[in-house]
This record gives C-alpha cells, sequence and structure tokens, in this order.
C-alpha cells in the first residue's frame, strides 16, 4: 500500500502530525498510523482549554491490536477537539490529513514545529528507506 505524505505537514517520529497556520496547529495521527493500528475502537482527546506540552502525552488511540499515547508536537492550549472523532473513532480512518484531524492548539511558539521532520524525513523513516 502506498501512504500519502503531505507537504505541508510536519511529522513526529511517533506517526502524529501538525499542520501549523498562522498560531493555530491542527494535530492529528498519520495515514501509517492509522493503517499500523487497524480499527480504531476508541480516542481519549483533552477537553478544549487544556495545556499540552510538546513531547508529552494528550491522550491515546485504542484499536482492537494496541492502545497508543498520542504525543504533543506543540506547546499550547487546546482551542477545538474532534468530538465526531470521540463519537465515532472509526472514522479515523476515513481523512486523517483532513476531517479526521484530532484537536486544534493555539500555540505558544510557532518555532517548535521546526524540530519536526518533513514529508520526505518522514517517509524515509517509515518506509526504511
Amino acid at each position: 500500500m502506498s501512504f500519502e505524505y503531505p507537504q505541508d505537514l510536519k511529522y513526529l517520529d511517533t506517526h502524529e502530525y501538525v499542520r501549523l497556520e498562522g498560531e493555530i496547529a491542527t494535530i492529528g495521527i498519520t495515514e501509517f498510523a492509522v493503517d499500523q493500528l487497524g480499527d480504531v475502537v476508541f480516542l481519549e482527546l483533552p477537553e478544549v482549554g487544556d495545556a499540552i506540552t510538546k513531547g508529552d502525552t494528550f491522550g491515546s488511540i485504542e484499536s482492537v491490536k494496541a492502545v497508543e499515547d498520542l504525543n504533543a508536537p506543540v506547546t499550547g492550549t487546546v482551542i477545538e477537539r474532534n468530538d465526531d472523532l470521540i463519537d465515532s473513532p472509526e472514522q479515523v480512518a476515513e481523512d486523517p490529513y483532513g476531517e479526521a484531524w484530532l484537536v486544534k492548539v493555539r500555540v505558544n511558539d510557532p518555532d517548535e514545529v521546526h524540530d519536526a521532520l518533513n514529508a520526505d524525513e518522514y517517509r524515509a523513516q517509515v518506509e526504511g528507506e
């Protein structure tokens, strides 16, 4: 299977992605991660107003195979969470880079994302090139 790695995103080696627009970061998990997890059955996400810290766990995603922590690519305050996914976690597989984002965060320091991998670096890592 061939996966998408949108060029406008930054990636963590733990398979989260971040799309930064001004000071708003949209965070989700990659298509590769969704494929590895299999059928997602539960999603735990922070509440609006919660602070998240870069490098720390901000929630979890559970599939029939495993439970994985979600790691924050940035530090900031949650301004929106995707409640549709809380109700129907399996939808994360349908459009991971679009409608199936997890949380939106107002970042404290937009420069934090520069530490993350670009699309080519992430692709090389997950495809073992």
